[in-house]
């Protein structure tokens, strides 16, 4: 399955226009994943490390159950800066996830949790960290990709087009416009990246009686 989910995966990056599928992220523990498939969502990603970091195994098992209803299975990486390092933080999502999700998606966006919010006033730390972030996921053979939206981006990383080290993976952004399409990223770009290859087009919204966003893909 971890094979299969690597070649849809590079194939949805490659020609986006041939294939166009909608999936959900969450959070909460859930089982009905069948439910979610049926109402025509094709893959999930599922909450892989928490924002006070520590590997959320209620995340794992949402994968496994996702999976087994015949989602395509991913995982987001909410990276607590500050109270770990980068090396330690990947260790224990890898010790709990292994290799069972397809790709992994490090989550750059505010973090409430306490002693583990990016700097308001060091922008290059900021950087550094998510750039140690994906070399130790990449060390790893990990498939990695980048969440934000361009407002997280610009007030976390100092502008727009600032850190724009990672324009080789793929970005998942998010534009709360109820549009399951590109055809706004022209506005809403940041980070380098020319083409985008998700968006978290709705958020906060409930389906199958669990919390979820909805994503295109």
């Amino acid at each position: 399955m971890k094979q299969f989910n690597q070649i849809l995966f590079l194939i949805v990056i490659v020609v986006p226009t041939v294939i166009a599928v909608k999936g959900v992220d969450l959070s909460a523990s859930f089982n009905n994943f069948s439910c979610i498939k049926n109402a025509g969502y094709q893959f999930a990603i599922v909450r892989g490390y928490m924002s006070y970091g520590a590997a959320d195994t209620v995340g794992l098992q949402n994968l496994r159950n996702a999976k087994a209803a015949g989602l395509i299975g991913d995982a987001y990486f909410f990276p607590c800066k500050g109270k770990k390092t980068a090396s330690a933080q990947v260790s224990e999502f890898e010790s709990v996830f292994t290799s069972e999700y397809g790709t992994v998606w490090i989550d750059v966006e505010y973090n409430p949790s306490t002693g583990c919010g990016w700097s308001t006033s060091d922008y290059s730390g900021n950087c550094q960290f998510l750039q140690d972030i994906v070399r130790e996921l990449g060390n790893r053979g990990r498939l990695v990709g980048i969440y934000a939206s361009q407002y997280q981006w610009s007030t976390i990383m100092g502008s727009a087009s600032s850190c724009a080290y990672f324009t080789s993976k793929p970005l998942w952004y998010a534009h709360y416009d109820n549009s399951p399409s590109f055809s706004d990223y022209s506005k809403y770009s940041f980070g380098g990246w020319s083409t985008p290859s998700i968006k978290q087009y709705q958020g906060d919204t409930t389906l199958c009686n669990v919390g979820v966003d909805l994503n295109f893909y």
